[in-house]
């Protein structure tokens, strides 16, 4: 599967929360028939998941893709070759210890001769930001976190994990994190705008590109113009979302 859907309960018909890309780990917390209760490795984040959709790894497999190089896949899409099947994968999926077009899992060879990319040793708001344009345009998609749909968190999240800093999935967790920018005016490029509804509740996210522009998804990921009140939708002539606070998650 490209994309595992993670639901809010035991049911195909339950609202999905999240997604699962290829080679991201998981465990599992509790079942019910068909369904498992399982809570991502890298943020923690709970949810269901249907039994077939997920492949289950030996302690030592689990540990040894735990602790192996990471590699992501950037271009949109991809296939993945194994013995007996072509697998298609997302951006953002995961190629635990890519070594010349081939990786394996749970003793299993996997083949993607195409170029693939490795953290980099250093971190700024150019890769951050390199990665989250490659979304725009992408459809909103609540729990959404692949190039066919995505979510405010969820391109939050992908823009700075595959550049090696780990966000929670929610726009409620992500906003405890950072250093507080005092004024929007002062904000720089890959800073986190956090936007809250009447009832104070946070509800969205996006991220600073830099002269009062703003990347988020709001039907679609796109760019619209921000200040101290929120965003701005020119061709809805209102603003769209009410600003909470601007966080820092890079150290210049």
């Amino acid at each position: 599967m490209a994309a595992v859907a993670v639901r809010e309960a035991p049911s195909a018909k339950s609202q999905m929360v999240n997604q699962l890309l290829f080679g991201e780990l998981i465990t599992i917390n509790d079942t019910k028939g068909d369904w498992l209760l399982i809570e991502t490795v890298d943020d923690r984040y709970a949810g269901w998941v249907c039994r077939n959709e997920i492949k289950k790894l030996s302690d030592s497999e689990f540990t040894g893709l735990n602790d192996s190089e990471r590699f992501y896949l950037h271009t949109l899409s991809a296939q993945v070759r194994a013995k007996d099947a072509i697998i298609p994968v997302f951006r953002g999926s995961q190629f635990h210890g890519w070594e010349e077009g081939t990786f394996t899992v749970a003793g299993e060879s996997f083949y993607y001769k195409k170029a693939v990319h490795k953290i980099p040793a250093e971190v700024g708001s150019r890769e951050v930001l390199s990665v989250a344009a490659n979304y725009l345009s992408v459809p909103y998609l609540w729990g959404g976190r692949s190039p066919m749909g995505i979510d405010g968190a969820g391109l939050v999240q992908m823009a700075y994990k595959m550049n090696g800093i780990m966000l929670p999935r929610d726009a409620a967790q992500q906003i405890n994190k950072g250093e507080q920018v005092m004024f929007v005016e002062a904000a720089e490029p890959a800073d986190l705008a956090f936007f809250e509804n009447k009832e104070g509740v946070i509800n969205h996210v996006g991220i600073i590109l830099g002269n009062n522009k703003i990347l988020h998804p709001w039907g679609k990921v796109r760019i619209d113009t921000i200040d101290h009140q929120g965003i701005f939708n020119k061709e809805a002539g209102r603003y769209t979302h009410h600003l909470r606070v601007v966080k820092r998650m890079l150290h210049h």
